[in-house]
């Protein structure tokens, strides 16, 4: 039975050392002396300090709201839920709820008046009012253990419910004169249908959670009756933008609720409001498995009847498959290594949300069996986890003591959730490293103590961890790893046994077995390993029996394990990722075999540990993804954090980035990827991450500032251009290779944004152009994305670091450079506004075909070929050929490339439609320029070139190449060369 703060004797304990207790009532009683209210009493003080002594929210509401202490000081019941109607009567009709629901009206048609006499500063501030009023109560009756979980959790998701809905109603009352109604095909009214999600869909909504929410409306149509009409999907548009202003901005009383939109169809990139069939469509033709996972708590929380039974027409069968669901298993397989692979990260063990045995894990036990067996039993059909808990004991699914357990965890770690959130109204999840945090925590759940508490958390969330592991596993060990395993475990306890090492790793054909033993002596005797706690030499020794067994039959595997052990060596402290390699035999194979073939994969995983992660599943490992699915992977990873939490997505994408680029160095390394496509993949990765680099940077400034206004309407996209120059541009990224960018901007000059803090347009894209290049360069724990030159843009480091489109075609065709036309050449949109990035392309175009004279342009090429290979050229007899800059490298390929485009291309368009030397160098044999021979060998060397690019990089060394192994490729691209330089013809 948990305990009231009030009745613990620990309460007064805590006070004691509470510093600020008499300061507190102090500013209460302050407050409710200059709103002519009683003093407090005695008893009074008793029964209420607990509540703002723990919870400094309150604390706040109550010194700017003391009449509220009255009510919650006689507060003996709540009402049903909160409700629109009460929401727009205003206060004094907040506390008599419940007659909106026994009058002869239903709350949906009551006082529809109340709202129309309200203009929009005063709708956000009832809004905030009503939400901070029902939030004062609830965490009140919680503290005060009067209240369970399911009444909280209901009546936070009615609030938001009552919100949604208000807002809805005075939106379409505020454009009402302005636009009309809008009307389906019957003539029946249509309204904006607001979907909940997640928490909110199973009316499971936390103290201070942000709500995830998809718009849709019914038909496409016009609306009707106003002064102008619109299509049905910008009046719907407008009206889901104001609810998310309603309900997200942040004014001086705060806000209503953070909302988040990345889950509906497409992402940030989607458009803002689907009507039905768009979204049926979508989700029959396009919906991820993690998308079905999502939709199982999906509910329709504004809309009508009619709304609802379509939305659940076609969410149902989307997500609840008639027949037993095998396809499900291997998706929700890879599902669960994904919460494993998080609950893995630094930090995370104390977030009783995310960490090992956290809510999540326990969450996804119940929706696993949803998907898996909702189609054939309706029973499972429910968005309430605590409401189809049970019934997975009924029908077997779980036993009766495996319920008992996960019901019991999630009720303590939500109860726990929700004093953590009560302090500050604040969305974390993470457990006080602070003793008095921890202690208020404790008390606030109900517990004597933080010990108890903390014993308690440690033992429900081993439990579910346990339960989430057996959830979907694998394989059983053999009597014979049984064995290899206790031999590890004692080389462990005696690490200066060197015969007992030797006879643990006989089998093995060693090159140099001496130094062998001496080096796996070193490891086991390291104070790490000595002082490791007993979990970890037990995670160790399963792994060391593992990997020997595996190099048993392994070519080289002196090799192998000086290249293994430093990984292991890096992973000592964090023994998780030895579980994941022993628990999964494709992830050790895998390790070998890379580090075998690669050093650089050595560094890599001992400088991230996390990339072990990557070597699960050979599909992924040896298939790297497309850029679509490039896209779609990176949208779920940050699906998962808060949207406003930009530290976290910087390290979120660069852990990304570093895990695709290792999946592409193993292709690249076993010969799976040629060249070409190495680079495409790398470049398709820099492509996804500034396109959402972009839309981080939008939504931090759009947040700020509000939106660009041009030509009278508010850009609600970035109309923003990133161009990629050189390696970028021209499809040739390499493994370290740094971003060469333009942006360009296509806003109204003498424009403004319409936010609360207004600036104007070229400010507003000046500070989108600086964000997006903090969010690349920046270091975070994950490193940073990408080095970032923006000298090639007009006037270079002395110009705006944003152009507009206009500006920039200017410069190019009166003050530009040859090498600046050559640069362009290798240049092409990367991301951001498509319309733009079709503009751009034909301004690329007109300047590139542009007519010039060939001898004076071949003579300004030849200049700067020779004045770069006097500075840049870091080779020599003894250092080596330099495969960039040196004689017959590179440069000598590109630049020749370059001059037949610039020269040639007002008379063979073909050569300045791609941008990528190797397309432009069979554009010029197939017009003529160049015999099919000559280009077929420039071809095959210059990708030759940039396969020993890769190999060097991946080795970590530099650009040259010792000896001769390249010698006739660089005298025959040197002889191209003066011909090129002879030949007048061309």
């Amino acid at each position: 039975m948990l305990t009231p703060p009030e009745l613990n004797p620990n309460y007064a304990i805590f006070c004691e050392h509470t510093d600020s207790r008499s300061l507190s009532l102090e500013q209460i009683q302050q407050a409710r002396q200059r709103h002519g209210l009683a003093l407090l009493q005695a008893e009074q003080v008793v029964k209420l300090e607990p509540l703002w002594i723990l919870s400094d929210y309150l604390h706040q509401q109550f010194t700017r709201y003391p009449h509220w202490l009255d009510q919650v000081l006689t507060l003996t019941s709540l009402p049903e839920r909160p409700c629109k109607a009460a929401l727009l009567a205003g206060e004094e009709s907040f506390h008599h709820e419940d007659r909106f629901f026994t009058s002869k009206n239903t709350p949906e048609d009551s006082h529809t008046e109340a709202h129309n006499s309200l203009d929009e500063a005063a709708f956000l501030k009832r809004i905030r009012l009503y939400r901070q009023w029902w939030m004062v109560r609830l965490i009140a009756l919680d503290i005060q253990q009067r209240l369970s979980l399911t009444e909280l959790t209901h009546r936070l998701s009615g609030l938001a419910d009552a919100c949604v809905n208000a807002s809805v109603q005075w939106s379409e009352q505020h454009y009402r004169n302005l636009y009309g109604q809008a009307f389906d095909s019957e003539g029946q009214p249509q309204s904006l249908i607001v979907i909940g999600m997640g928490k909110l869909g199973g009316k499971e909504l936390n103290l201070s959670s942000d709500i995830d929410l998809i718009f849709a409306f019914r038909e496409h149509g016009d609306t009707q009756g106003g002064k102008k009409s619109l299509s049905h999907q910008e009046y719907f548009t407008k009206l889901g933008q104001k609810l998310i202003q309603h309900l997200d901005q942040v004014t001086a009383d705060g806000f209503a609720f953070r909302v988040d939109m990345r889950l509906r169809p497409f992402g940030q990139s989607g458009a803002l409001v689907l009507n039905m069939d768009s979204l049926e469509n979508y989700y029959q033709d396009q919906g991820r498995d993690w998308e079905r996972y999502a939709m199982i708590k999906a509910r329709v929380m504004a809309g009508s009847a009619l709304d609802i039974r379509e939305f659940e027409a076609l969410r149902k069968p989307f997500v609840y498959r008639k027949y037993l669901d095998f396809g499900a298993i291997g998706a929700l397989r890879d599902l669960k290594q994904m919460i494993a692979k998080e609950v893995r990260r630094k930090g995370i063990e104390h977030n009783i949300k995310l960490g090992e045995g956290g809510i999540r894990e326990v969450e996804f036990i119940v929706q696993a069996l949803q998907i898996l067996h909702g189609g054939r039993d309706q029973g499972l059909q429910n968005q309430a986890l605590l409401k189809v808990l049970p019934y997975l004991a009924q029908q077997d699914y779980l036993s009766v003591d495996e319920v008992d357990t996960l019901r019991e965890a999630y009720l303590l770690l939500r109860r726990t959730e929700h004093a953590l959130q009560a302090v500050n109204d604040e969305q974390t999840q993470l457990l006080p490293d602070d003793n008095t945090a921890r202690t208020r925590i404790a008390l606030m759940v109900g517990f004597a103590s933080w010990e108890a508490l903390d014993k308690r958390l440690w033992e429900v969330r081993s439990s579910v961890h346990n339960a989430f592991i057996a959830l979907i596993d694998d394989g059983k060990e053999s009597s014979e790893e049984v064995k290899n395993q206790e031999t590890w475990r004692l080389l462990i306890k005696h690490a200066d046994d060197k015969d007992a090492i030797l006879d643990a790793i006989d089998a093995i054909p060693w090159q140099d077995q001496d130094a062998i033993i001496e080096r796996i002596s070193q490891l086991l005797g390291s104070r790490t390993v000595v002082f490791m706690q007993p979990i970890g030499h037990e995670r160790l020794a399963i792994f060391l029996a593992a990997l020997m067994a595996e190099l048993v039959d392994e070519a080289k595997p002196d090799l192998v394990l000086e290249r293994v052990f430093p990984i292991l060596e890096a992973v000592l402290r964090r023994t998780a990722y030895l579980v994941l390699l022993c628990e999964n035999q494709t992830a050790l194979t895998h390790l070998i075999r890379l580090c075998r073939e690669s050093m650089w994969f050595t560094e890599a995983i001992s400088s991230t540990p996390a990339l072990l992660d990557e070597l699960l599943d050979a599909h992924t490992l040896f298939l790297p993804p497309d850029k679509t699915m490039l896209a779609d992977e990176l949208a779920q990873i940050l699906l998962r954090l808060p949207e406003e939490d930009e530290e976290a997505h910087m390290d979120a994408m660069r852990r990304f980035r570093r895990s695709i680029i290792l999946r592409i160095a193993a292709c690249d390394i076993t010969g799976i990827l040629p060249v070409m496509k190495v680079s495409d993949h790398l470049t398709w990765l820099a492509e996804v991450l500034l396109e959402k680099v972009l839309q981080q940077s939008w939504f931090y400034l759009t947040k700020k500032h509000g939106f660009p206004v041009s030509h009278g309407e508010a850009a609600l996209t970035p109309q923003l251009a990133i161009i990629g120059y050189g390696k970028s541009g021209g499809w040739e990224l390499g493994y370290d290779s740094d971003l060469d960018l333009v942006f360009i901007h296509d806003a109204q000059a003498n424009g403004y944004t319409d936010g609360n803090r207004s600036i104007d347009n070229l400010t507003f894209y000046t500070r989108l152009g600086q964000r997006l290049i903090h969010m690349i360069t920046s270091f975070t724990a994950a490193g940073r994305l990408y080095e970032v030159d923006m000298r090639l843009r007009p006037s270079g480091n002395s110009g705006l670091l944003v152009s507009s489109l206009d500006a920039f075609k200017e410069y190019q065709q009166k003050e530009a450079w040859v090498w600046e036309h050559q640069a362009l050449t290798r240049s092409r949109g990367l991301a951001g506004d498509v319309p733009l990035l079709a503009r751009f392309e034909a301004c690329r175009k007109d300047i590139i075909a542009s007519v010039r004279d060939r001898q004076q342009l071949k003579t300004d090429v030849i200049k700067m070929r020779e004045k770069m290979r006097a500075h840049l050229d870091t080779g020599g007899k003894e250092k080596g050929f330099d495969l960039k800059q040196g004689v017959g490298g590179i440069i000598d390929i590109e630049f020749m490339v370059q001059y037949l485009v610039l020269a040639w291309s007002h008379t063979y368009p073909e050569l300045m439609r791609f941008s990528d030397n190797v397309r432009q160098l069979e554009a010029a044999a197939s017009v003529g320029l160049l015999n099919p021979e000559q280009a077929e060998k420039m071809i095959d060397t210059y990708t030759l070139y940039r396969s020993f690019v890769h190999r060097l990089s991946l080795q970590q060394q530099g650009r040259l190449i010792q000896g001769e192994s390249l010698l006739d490729n660089q005298t025959l691209v040197s002889q191209y060369w003066e011909h090129f330089v002879s030949n007048e013809a061309i």
